[in-house]
């Protein structure tokens, strides 16, 4: 069970009740960069977390702030690669970036990962979420092909 706190956000696990919330909040930041919600492709993922993610061995968490969602991050495991995750919907509402809690988020994701014995992690993003991109080049992730998600332009990878 995940607890964390960072500053005066709290990271859980997610929970059904945050469906709604978590999808809304997904589909804003999306929007904000002119990226579209995909309900039945790349999101589809977040309206079915418990088959998606946890019953295939990975996590999704909501980071709140004063019980309110602001942020989530989530992997799952993926054929590409030996051993490996795919960390996925780490998204976080303008209001709270800028704070280190994306680096944070990331780097607890890479705990969590790293403690279940996984030993690479790929992440798919586009160019135009431009902060996200900087994140992952700053903390260590190469370049590599093989983009399966239609909205994404790149991927990264990183061997733990």
């Amino acid at each position: 069970m995940v607890q964390l706190q960072y500053q005066d956000f709290v990271i859980r696990d997610w929970e059904t009740r945050d469906s709604n919330s978590a999808s809304e909040l997904i589909r804003s930041v999306l929007s904000d960069y002119g990226l579209s919600w995909e309900s039945t492709g790349a999101d589809l993922d977040v309206i079915n977390v418990e088959e998606c993610y946890l019953a295939k061995g990975g996590e999704f968490w909501v980071i709140e702030r004063q019980n309110i969602i602001v942020g989530t991050g989530a992997y799952y495991r993926t054929c590409r690669g030996k051993n490996a995750v795919e960390i996925r919907k780490m998204y976080l509402l303008p209001t709270v970036r800028g704070k280190g809690l994306g680096r944070y988020l990331l780097q607890e994701l890479e705990n969590a990962i790293a403690r279940r014995g996984f030993k690479q992690i790929l992440i798919e993003t586009a160019s135009v979420l431009a902060e996200a991109v900087k994140l992952y080049e700053t903390s260590g992730y190469l370049p590599t092909e093989g983009v399966e998600t239609a909205r994404c332009d790149r991927v990264y990878f990183k061997n733990l």
